[in-house]
């Protein structure tokens, strides 16, 4: 299992591009059952996920050619012949629930397994099934898995009780090839959805409202295939942005959707960054400790609960006390023991982190134990006085692309161990 070993602290400096965005990358690749027809993706992250996804496809018959040197993955679903998702794939990642809604809506039965992914908290799979059931499917749950048959999806009215973006995506995609109109409320915003959104849309579903809290679908009864480029990662954009403030350093972000992580900028401006706005770039350049801040996660366009984690770590060395509160996830908050052995001084109480910024991090032996919880210890390793040693970084590898050679490229000395 490969570990990365950083040598701190340093100050990253230099131009960074920003890959594909992988939470845009795997509804879109689910969305390709959907149709008979060829589908191109380009700007796709080259990560675990999306592997394991390709993986999912391929086991239910897809043929995909996907190209890690110029980013760009051929999907065609025409000899599809498989309608299940099995544990030892969907054991992954959670996003492999993303496939119940498209097998539905075209082949009328899924045997979908129960979800996995990072170990962040219970994300139940309920709604999707509450939404399905209602639009006429039958469910059964057997042996951990949950099987879905459907004569013919209905249009419905229907309100999430809590925003979900993967739930949102997944009805919405059932909802195209439904009979009649879908109307739900309560919808997950994110910039994800909208891509998502805009593909159907391209494929010659009939949606409006995307990136609103209501989004109404009209059903078709078949969709075409196209070539579509996916939107950037503002979450990678972001880990870049902490990084560039961490190290007190100077770093322009390219290849981004600037509005997409306004959010994120805005606290950082709030910690004492001075951020320029360039087109589809953003320069971060910090030359001070961290001013103290305070942060409530919530659904777009709050504050992104996948920040969280880097935003702890740049806390903890901040001229004074931040507070920053979990409110999606109840167990997110892993990292924290991590950086509190590199001498980070932090209080957790319920769902809030108080930390009280201290003047130097010393590097340790540490143990990643989800996607951002590990970007968050890389950040605070590059801050850190001495090596670190980051253990089990496939979760980090699930979610960025090759963040140490980037890395790398903006004079951080980090280097992967097999």
């Amino acid at each position: 299992m490969d570990r990365l070993l950083i040598r701190g602290p340093v100050k990253l400096k230099g131009r960074v591009s920003i890959s594909g965005a992988k939470n845009a990358a795997l509804p879109c690749m689910a969305a390709s059952i959907l149709t008979d027809k060829p589908i191109k993706l380009t700007n796709v992250p080259d990560v675990a996920d999306v592997d394991s996804t390709i993986e999912l496809l391929r086991y239910m018959g897809a043929q995909c050619n996907y190209d890690r040197n110029k980013n760009y993955l051929l999907i065609d679903s025409k000899t599809l012949n498989r309608y299940e998702a099995p544990y030892d794939i969907v054991r992954k990642m959670r996003a492999s629930s993303l496939v119940l809604g498209p097998l539905v809506a075209r082949y009328k039965r899924a045997r979908v397994s129960l979800p996995g992914g990072c170990a962040i908290g219970v994300r139940p799979i309920d709604l999707h099934i509450k939404a399905l059931s209602q639009m006429g499917a039958e469910i059964r749950n057997e042996h951990g898995y949950i099987v879905v048959e459907a004569k013919q999806l209905k249009g419905i009215k229907f309100f999430f009780d809590i925003v979900t973006v993967t739930g949102t995506e997944n009805i919405m995609m059932a909802a195209v090839l439904a009979n009649g109109t879908t109307v739900l409320e309560n919808c997950a915003k994110e910039p994800e959805v909208v891509c998502l959104a805009k593909m159907l849309k391209k494929m010659g579903a009939h949606i409006e409202g995307e990136g609103t809290d209501r989004i109404v679908i009209e059903g078709v009864k078949h969709l075409k295939g196209c070539t579509y480029k996916l939107i950037s990662d503002r979450i990678e954009a972001g880990t870049y942005a902490v990084a560039a403030a961490i190290t007190k350093g100077d770093v322009i972000i390219e290849n981004c959707e600037v509005e997409h992580f306004e959010n994120v900028l805005i606290k950082l401006e709030e910690a004492g960054a001075i951020i320029k706005r360039l087109k589809n770039a953003v320069r971060v350049t910090m030359n001070r400790r961290p001013k103290p801040f305070e942060i409530v996660t919530m659904p777009y366009p709050g504050f992104p609960t996948d920040m969280q984690a880097q935003f702890v770590a740049l806390a903890t060395l901040a001229e004074g006390s931040s507070v920053v509160k979990e409110t999606i996830f109840e167990n997110r908050f892993m990292h924290i023991p991590e950086l509190m052995r590199m001498g980070a001084d932090i209080e957790i109480k319920g769902n809030t982190a108080h930390i009280r910024g201290v003047k130097r991090l010393l590097g340790a032996s540490l143990m990643a134990t989800d996607l951002r919880a590990s970007a968050a210890l890389v950040l605070a390793a590059l801050a850190a006085e001495g090596e670190s040693i980051i253990n089990r970084i496939y979760h980090l590898d699930r979610g960025y692309a090759h963040l140490d050679k980037k890395m790398r490229i903006l004079g951080a000395k980090i280097e992967r161990l097999k």
